[in-house]
């Protein structure tokens, strides 16, 4: 049976970029928000853009999006 090719999803313009906050940044931003890591909207690990990044229960995700109309903007998920 042939190897299965792994395919890179954010090679996609419709999948936006995802990344790991580290412990200072996801400190800042709880600080700022006024909010605990559990009042964040949640993003199951088992996701492809997660599992691609290598997130782990936990993990604050930043995924950053563009628009034409709001130019570029930032979502913030806990892995869950």
């Amino acid at each position: 049976m042939p190897e299965k090719k792994k395919i890179d999803i954010f090679e996609n313009e419709l999948v936006p970029k995802h990344e790991i906050l580290n412990e200072g940044e996801k400190n800042k931003l709880l600080e700022k928000l006024n909010i605990s890591s559990k009042q964040l909207p949640k993003i199951l690990a088992s996701d492809p853009a997660v599992k691609m990044i290598g997130a782990k229960k936990g993990d604050i995700i930043k995924i950053t999006r563009r628009s034409q109309t709001a130019g570029t903007y930032y979502y913030y998920r806990l892995v869950i």
